[in-house]
């Protein structure tokens, strides 16, 4: 049976998916880890920690700038990135709020 008050439409249901996706590569998550570790961080500083082009690296912390998990300043040529404070609270929040609805169930 299909509880009715459950859309794909909700907005905190697209929320949470638009969340997930920026976490569905490996990559990702290791840029994630590489900020928490650091106060700031340049796209090269990641390209000499990962084994990943410079442009590949750009395109994650993209992916990662519009879900809203890290924040980008420009300085000079180059961008600074860290976590965005906000939205990490957000991931803590949706992903403990999904594990904990998935547990109620869960045999």
């Amino acid at each position: 049976m299909k509880p009715a008050d459950i859309s794909i439409n909700d907005k905190s249901i697209q929320r949470s998916a638009e969340i997930a996706k920026a976490l569905g590569h490996p990559a990702r998550i290791a840029i994630l880890k590489i900020l928490a570790q650091r106060t700031t961080c340049f796209c090269g500083d990641i390209t000499e920690i990962l084994p990943l082009a410079q442009s590949t690296v750009s395109q994650h912390l993209k992916a990662l700038k519009t879900a809203g998990l890290i924040t980008g300043t420009v300085e000079g040529v180059k961008t600074c990135y860290c976590l965005n404070p906000e939205g990490i609270r957000e991931l803590q929040s949706v992903l403990s709020e999904l594990s904990t609805e998935l547990i109620k169930t869960c045999c």
